[in-house]
């Protein structure tokens, strides 16, 4: 299950992919579509979290950023 880690309640436009980059912001960049090339990343949210090895960061369906242990055998 995921873990809450911090609020930001940011609000997805369609057609961009968001992510946490590696300052531990949440970014997002223009998807690639149809043959056309995809965009240059922009900061959305300076959150500033710190990353633990072993975990998977990502933006939840509320805006927010959460965690998931990563599995690995």
């Amino acid at each position: 299950m995921a873990q809450k880690v911090a609020k930001a309640g940011v609000k997805r436009e369609d057609g961009f992919l968001y992510f946490i980059d590696k300052q531990g912001d949440i970014s997002r960049a223009k998807m690639a579509r149809g043959g056309k090339k995809g965009g240059k990343p922009t900061k959305v949210t300076k959150v500033g979290i710190k990353k633990e090895k072993g975990f998977l960061y990502f933006l939840d369906k509320q805006g927010d950023v959460s965690r998931a242990k990563m599995v690995r055998r």
